[in-house]
């Protein structure tokens, strides 16, 4: 039989639900993984991981217009046609060039050309908890979706070279493209919720995403004590949509104190948070061998 790491992303509707400090807690607790943080617009899971890098490389993603300066004549029917305000006949603002080719288009000394540019980096190295691929994305940098499918590429790399069975990834919040990237052909999913109005909200479009891959999914609910009845509405929702709650993790005040160490909660001095996170990874690891 064919050789197929399983792949697990923890993902969650909005930011700041706690979906970094679950899976680095995931990652500690896990035996034989890959790590991948394809959370690439704000890539933080280093900061609990410490990966030692081993290889690192430019990521070339969006096409921006280059002006030959011998070929313009400086007609200005680039400045005339660039509905973003991004090239004049003196200058090429590349923050607020779209790379659409437009101008290139319409230039009739043919002095643009569109020039894919580097719009982050990607690191392959090794921590404590095993291999770990990641990536930066620069600031105001586009093709983000594209970076998160070259990081999980690297990590499939590192899985098959080191024939480990499964692949842990940090996703991105939200429903944009670096989601999509990160959800499609996985086997599991966990989305990382919490008891707010906005929460419930994107959690809620989340799971219809999801459910549109057809993948796998469970929930675990943070901080459900800091609003009960939001908790018991996200519970009820859970069984409307047959959503296993892997666990509800009370706020904890040793999970800030372990952010500030830089460890993973469950390396931390222990707590009624770090307990019910255990408890979902061990929820995790039947899920996953039932799959």
């Amino acid at each position: 039989m064919q050789f197929r790491p399983k792949q697990l992303t923890v993902v969650s509707g909005k930011g700041g639900t706690g979906k970094t400090t679950c899976l680095a807690s995931f990652a500690a607790l896990a035996q034989d993984k890959v790590i991948a943080d394809c959370d690439v617009d704000a890539s933080n899971l280093y900061l609990l991981l410490h990966p030692d890098n081993t290889e690192e490389g430019e990521f070339y993603g969006a096409k921006i217009a280059v002006r030959d300066e011998d070929k313009c004549v400086k007609c200005g029917l680039c400045e005339e046609a660039c509905r973003f305000n991004a090239i004049t006949v003196d200058e090429i603002d590349e923050p607020a060039c779209e790379g659409c080719g437009l101008c290139v288009r319409v230039c009739p000394q043919d002095a643009l050309s569109l020039e894919p540019i580097v719009c982050g980096n990607w690191y392959v190295g090794e921590t404590r908890y095993g291999p770990m691929a990641h990536a930066r994305l620069l600031p105001a940098a586009e093709s983000s979706g594209r970076l998160v499918t070259l990081v999980r590429q690297k990590a499939e790399d590192l899985a098959f070279a080191h024939e480990l069975p499964l692949i842990l990834i940090d996703g991105p919040p939200g429903l944009g493209c670096t989601t999509t990237a990160a959800l499609a052909d996985v086997d599991m999913a966990v989305i990382v919720a919490e008891p707010t109005l906005s929460g419930m909200h994107d959690m809620r479009r989340q799971v219809e995403m999801i459910n549109h891959f057809g993948t796998a999914a469970a929930v675990v609910i943070n901080k459900w004590d800091i609003n009960a009845d939001n908790t018991q509405v996200l519970r009820n929702y859970c069984a409307q949509k047959n959503l296993p709650v892997l666990a509800e993790v009370p706020y904890d005040t040793t999970v800030t104190e372990a952010l500030a160490q830089e460890v993973p909660l469950v390396e931390h001095n222990g707590g009624p948070a770090a307990e019910a996170v255990r408890s979902a990874w061990d929820r995790v690891t039947q899920m996953l061998a039932a799959l």
